[in-house]
């Protein structure tokens, strides 16, 4: 599958390295060509090229929104009309308030919301916002999958999104309707706190236990 990542950050990139090794096309959308730190996207990512956002977006089957959320409304216009086409969401709505990192929206909206009201006729769905960096591109050597929730409306391509959460070595679970968004955005920013706040390792994860029924 061609993927095109709008944003080269660090998000941005451990995604492509990740579905890279599961063995897709990836193709970076950024803003600025001459930027000496895009040019090394191709040694960070093997295999990826750089493109600007109109062209990486034009050879894709899917686009992947992974810039911060001041971001959000450029990037969205460099990638023009996106009508029909899958749209991951991986930013979280965060600001700084008084008392450090926060979310910008509450439980009447969120970022995932926003943004398929700035991509009219997207398919949007919002995923890959719970954990760091440092996880999605690499989840061996947990004693538990690591869960991924998948938040979205088109049920006939949510299929496509979970695989491709799957390709990355989550276990995707469907959390309804893109709506629910409102729900995943405060789960991040519970990752957020336990890493800023209290120190938690950045490789950490969330899991779903099940616990064994029917035993003696």
């Amino acid at each position: 599958m061609n993927i095109a990542i709008i944003g080269a950050g660090n998000v941005g990139t451990s995604l492509g390295k990740g579905w890279g090794v599961a063995k897709h096309h990836i193709e970076f959308g950024v803003a600025d060509l001459d930027d000496a730190k895009q040019q090394r996207i191709g040694k960070r990512v093997p295999g990826a090229t750089v493109k600007t956002v109109e062209h990486a977006v034009r050879d894709s089957d899917v686009v992947v929104l992974a810039v911060p959320w001041s971001a959000v409304p450029d990037a969205l216009r460099a990638c023009g009309d996106l009508s029909g086409r899958i749209l991951i969401d991986v930013t979280n709505p965060l600001q700084e308030g008084p008392n450090g990192l926060e979310l910008a929206l509450g439980f009447s909206t969120s970022g995932g919301e926003m943004v398929a009201q700035l991509a009219p006729g997207a398919s949007v769905f919002k995923t890959m916002n719970q954990v760091g960096f440092a996880v999605m591109s690499d989840t061996a050597g947990y004693t538990v999958q690591p869960a991924m929730f998948v938040a979205g409306d088109d049920s006939d391509r949510k299929p496509q999104v979970m695989a491709l959460v799957a390709d990355l070595g989550f276990e995707a679970l469907d959390a309804g309707p893109l709506r629910n968004s409102r729900l995943r955005e405060p789960y991040a920013m519970l990752w957020i706190d336990q890493a800023v706040t209290h120190g938690a390792a950045p490789t950490n994860a969330f899991g779903m236990l099940r616990k064994e029924t029917g035993q003696c």
